[in-house]
């Protein structure tokens, strides 16, 4: 029997056979069983070709490759022109599969020197071991994805693409990552089946089946790297009529969802069990010995460093982005308007603010490594006060700080240097990853005192203080001097006044004389910038506000300073903690006042230290910065992580574990209780007296429910999904799908040589076919046909069980 000729019989076929003598169709039940079984191998499920398997194995190459190099996102390592150059490369060959045959054989030739050299040349340039592997890597990933791979460049995808995202994974707690990884892995294990599909079905099709053009890695290995150059320049078949469309659709005809849906349920349940054991297995500190941090060296994108120039701060004040949160154990003591202290510039010289090297060496004790540090301030009385900082990566290697604290501790030792007069702490490196610290014993309310300073002023008139010069050193001189000392007489009114009593006299001046802007004008001319703004009526931002103070303030004979930093934040509603942006970026000034011995914060755009003490605090202060924007809960989600999974403590972990434990008791108590419920509402309604409307009632559900039986067995599955409504088409069609369950236990008995009339059989078997795989109007009457079926089979196994074979269910 030729199999060609049962694969799909036409309507035309079956009638003649249907119509043939009975010397024709008279057929053993041996024949009917070969019959079935011939029959059984023509259908089953679609399968891929060999072309779409390779088409689909470049496509879920050029995924991985995108997903690789597009965790440069989550590294701050200059490498984005070369992840751009390989997003743009890998979707136009996934566009168009024969671009990769374009490319001249010489650049297959040049591809690995060229690389080996451009990263001699990175790593010899930059000094930096990571950020030039990873730049290495993308290179890599680049040629590959642009020309055609055998099984060895599909398998250094894979790897490749694990190196970044491993790097990536140390580097950044996003969440983004973790939903990208997800994707990772899925995609990874989907290449890996491809590999597999592809590798099995040539083998299968050996012996010169498979065009040389569909697999290069074929002619690679017959005839050396001539051919696989070659190879790599000559479109192959799969690549010359790829149709992402049609490709798409076949995947919908040949996937068994049943098995897609228990491999992502399985796939789902391995990501959660992960989850849950991350979150109960205690955190060990891993992050103290990885060694990738050290291999990269960043620069703070926000401009807070050592110097500052005209428009850092303003730069920062575009960027939206997260900087810091904030928890705060008591609320109670959030003041209303936070300044979180970065940087102290006593320095000014042509338009520039910055460290001194005499306040550096003064002030900054020598680097420690360690976890805890203690400050200046004095214990308080009544239950302490926690403020825990998440600060981001890419802002300061100084930390944000809202005073002199007591007590600072570390997720994990840093090397770090202390100034506790000034109430500066400061890294030694720019941390590349999110940097978590926990401080206690805030005095957040703008007066910083400094008794070693104010010993110092005392005695400044004894002996040269070049330190002390560099607060109060006039900053101008001649005219220049001329015009401050007359801008400070025309503020103050020419009254000699305290430094409590200056602050704000001089702030209201330049808020009259300057308005806010971030867009600021300084006039043209010669001399000092700020001098000369200072003279004209210019708008201003706040380092422009804040430098004109200082100048102010050390003509009128006041030691001052910049301070740099951040001010204000939101209050996030949903996580319950202070989220600060890059644009609260802050610039504001500090003056020394004698009488309290103390250095006053004085901002002429905002809140200084004497109007701080009036403001409301607590919940009152949280009011109008509350935050219930979606934005907010994005960011929720953020400290969700910190709080849980970076900066984990055993009392976090203990909270979440208690938190899952409490949810699943409460699920299981309130099903419990849904149940018991509904039982004793039952048990009340059957125990309440009877009447004929509660008979009728329980009458009319059995009869429904006999009524749903009924239907069930006279019209089988089929019938009842054409009564309720079902679906058209090959594959959806309820009579379809039912003629191929009764020929599937038909060709049971079949294969044992089971009994059945031949004649009634093989009209059985073509009726079935017809209805399985003819056109609509060849069709007849299904119904009839599956009482024809059943009672062949009822005869099938009655002459079984006669002759005591058993017959498999």
């Amino acid at each position: 029997m030729d199999p060609a000729k049962l694969e799909h019989p036409t309507p035309g076929a079956l009638a003649a056979r249907n119509e043939r003598p009975n010397s024709e169709t008279d057929r053993s039940p041996v024949q009917i069983g070969q019959f079935l079984a011939v029959n059984s191998a023509s259908h089953k499920r679609p399968q891929l070709t060999l072309d779409e398997l390779l088409q689909l194995k470049w496509l879920l190459g050029g995924v991985l490759t995108l997903l690789g190099v597009w965790t440069v996102f989550y590294m701050d390592i200059d490498a984005w022109t070369l992840m751009a150059l390989t997003t743009v490369a890998t979707l136009a060959v996934l566009i168009r599969p024969t671009l990769p045959a374009r490319v001249p054989a010489f650049v297959h030739l040049l591809a690995f020197p060229s690389i080996v050299t451009f990263f001699i040349a990175d790593l010899w340039l930059t000094t930096e071991v990571l950020p030039a592997m990873v730049r290495l890597d993308i290179l890599l990933l680049l040629y590959r994805s642009v020309s055609y791979r055998q099984r060895r460049d599909e398998l250094q995808i894979i790897v490749l693409g694990l190196f970044l995202i491993v790097v990536a994974g140390v580097l950044t707690v996003a969440l983004t990552f973790a939903a990208q990884l997800l994707i990772y892995t899925g995609c990874a294990l989907a290449f890996l089946l491809a590999i597999t599909l592809t590798d099995s079905t040539a083998g299968g099709r050996a012996g010169g089946v498979i065009p040389n053009a569909a697999l290069p890695e074929a002619d690679s290995a017959r005839g050396g790297k001539d051919n696989a150059h070659h190879a790599r320049t000559v479109p192959p078949g799969w690549a010359a009529h790829a149709n992402w469309g049609q490709l798409f659709r076949r995947l919908r005809e040949v996937t068994d969802w049943r098995v897609v849906l228990l491999g992502g349920l399985l796939f789902a349940g391995v990501v959660g069990i992960s989850a849950l054991l991350f979150l109960a297995i205690p955190r060990f500190q891993l992050e103290n010995s990885m060694f990738l941090d050290r291999f990269i060296s960043k620069k703070a994108k926000s401009g807070f460093n050592d110097t500052i120039r005209f428009g850092d701060v303003t730069e920062i004040q575009q960027d939206t982005s997260v900087a810091l949160s904030v928890d705060v154990s008591n609320q109670a003591q959030i003041p209303a308007t936070p300044y979180w202290r970065m940087l102290v510039l006593d320095q000014y010289e042509a338009g520039t603010f910055k460290l001194s090297p005499g306040l550096r060496r003064q002030e900054f004790g020598i680097a420690r490594t360690g976890s805890l540090l203690r400050g200046e301030a004095r214990p308080r009385l009544g239950a302490a006060t926690y403020w825990t900082f998440y600060f981001e990566s890419g802002v300061s290697r100084y930390l944000p700080l809202i005073g002199q604290f007591g007590e600072l501790r570390f997720r994990e030792a840093q090397n770090f240097q202390l100034a506790a007069d000034l109430a500066i702490v400061a890294l030694r490196d720019e941390p590349v990853t999110m940097t978590a610290y926990r401080v206690e014993g805030f005095d957040p309310f703008g007066v910083l005192p400094d008794p070693k300073f104010a010993e110092r002023w005392r005695k400044r008139e004894q002996a040269a203080q070049p330190l002390l010069a560099m607060q109060n050193r006039p900053v101008a001189r001649g005219s220049e001097r001329e015009t401050l000392q007359r801008l400070v007489n025309e503020a103050t009114g020419g009254a000699k006044l305290t430094a409590a009593a200056f602050v704000p006299r001089v702030g209201a001046w330049l808020r009259d004389n300057h308005r806010y802007t971030l867009a600021p004008r300084v006039p043209d001319g010669a001399g000092d910038p700020l001098v000369r703004w200072l003279n004209s009526r210019e708008d201003g931002h706040c380092e422009l506000f804040a430098g004109s103070f200082v100048l102010l303030a050390r003509v009128a004979g006041f030691p001052a300073r910049v301070i740099t930093g951040f001010k204000g934040g939101t209050w996030n509603a949903y996580s319950n903690n202070f989220t600060i942006r890059n644009s609260d970026a802050h610039a504001w000034a500090e003056i020394f006042d004698e009488t309290s011995g103390a250095w006053l914060r004085a901002d002429p755009l905002g809140v200084s230290a004497g109007g701080q003490a009036e403001e409301a605090k607590g919940a009152a202060a949280l009011a109008g910065r509350m935050d219930r924007s979606w934005g907010a809960r994005l960011d929720s989600l953020r400290v969700f992580w910190y709080r849980r999974i970076v900066s984990f403590d055993q009392r976090s972990q203990a909270e979440t574990l208690k938190a899952v434990k409490e949810a699943t008791q409460n699920s299981g108590r309130r099903l419990r209780a849904a149940i018991e419920r509904a039982a004793a509402t039952l048990k009340a309604w059957i125990a309440e007296p009877w009447d004929a409307r509660r008979l009728a009632v329980v009458l009319g559900a059995l009869a429904a429910l006999a009524g749903l039986w009924w239907l069930g067995r006279k019209f089988g599955r089929a019938g009842w999904r054409r009564l309720v409504g079902g679906h058209s088409g090959r594959h959806g069609d309820p009579v379809r799908r039912e003629a191929g369950q009764w020929l599937a236990r038909l060709r049971e008995p079949a294969h044992d040589e089971g009994r059945m009339t031949n004649d009634e059989g093989a009209r059985v078997v073509a009726d079935l076919q017809r209805l399985r795989f003819g056109a609509r109007a060849t069709w007849p009457e299904p119904e009839r046909v599956f009482r024809r079926a059943r009672r062949a089979l009822r005869e099938a196994r009655r002459q079984q069980r006669a002759e005591n074979r058993p017959l498999r269910s």
